[in-house]
């Protein structure tokens, strides 16, 4: 399995989430991981990893809207070790209870703006506001956030979907932002977004139904997918968005 390398995967209790907490541990990519969610307790088959590969895996409740379960975290995360290899933020909300993607104007909700932005664009934030100096040493390590492609100003041809839009936006700016601050703290850490195509998830449940069957991926794909560009990715790719197939996403 080689050196300890450990990984923190921000809301792991469901989808690509769970799934990259089992790869990690299954590939070795990861020595350790260190899971959180809103509430791990009830989380049956994030319970049932630790179960199988204790004490390789940890969990902590986290929840991204609320910055002091995070700073806890951190605080709990420091107890045990001062290294991480791996940040990965994966918690998103594109719909929800009483709301979805907008298709015009007239459907915009400052409420929902909120929370999708709390989520979306804030969490990965705030996490490296609490995380990054654990990032802080000599090792190559990754701090990631899941993007989306339609986040990209340019590509951009379709309208609509303002709140997730623009949340996915907001968060490529934070990434290009924090690369460039731990370019300076943290020279060995390379931060970037990723797209992981369009998968089975209850996320993309509702908009399946105009994707073919050939790019509609599983979570084990998808996570197979972006642990492959996640390998691949050197110092020059710090602050820049990738699809699942490794191709640049432009701004």
């Amino acid at each position: 399995m080689g050196a300890d390398r450990i990984a923190f995967v921000q809301g792991a209790s469901r989808g690509i989430g769970l799934e990259l907490v089992r790869q990690l541990l299954e590939t070795g990519a990861a020595s350790r991981v260190i899971a959180s969610c809103r509430e791990p307790d009830r989380a049956t088959k994030l319970q049932s990893i630790a179960a199988e590969h204790m004490p390789r895996l940890t969990t902590l409740a986290v929840d991204v809207s609320e910055e002091a379960t995070i700073a806890e975290a951190a605080t709990r995360v420091g107890q045990v070790t001062d290294k991480l290899h791996f940040i990965l933020n994966v918690a998103g909300v594109l719909h929800g209870e009483g709301f979805g993607p907008e298709k015009r104007l007239s459907q915009v909700r400052p409420e929902v703006l909120k929370t999708v932005f709390e989520v979306n664009a804030f969490g990965p934030l705030i996490v490296a506001k609490h995380f990054s100096s654990f990032l802080r040493h000599d090792d190559r390590s990754i701090f990631a956030s899941l993007s989306a492609r339609v986040g990209s100003i340019s590509d951009n041809r379709l309208g609509g979907w303002y709140a997730y839009r623009g949340s996915k936006a907001a968060q490529n700016m934070f990434t290009k932002t924090l690369s460039i601050e731990l370019g300076h703290v943290a020279r060995n850490t390379i931060v970037v977004g990723l797209h992981p195509g369009t998968v089975d998830t209850g996320l993309s449940e509702p908009f399946q139904g105009s994707v073919p069957k050939e790019k509609l991926f599983s979570t084990k794909q998808s996570v197979e997918h972006l642990l492959a560009v996640i390998d691949g990715l050197t110092p020059q790719d710090t602050g820049k968005v990738f699809a699942w197939d490794g191709s640049e996403i432009p701004p």
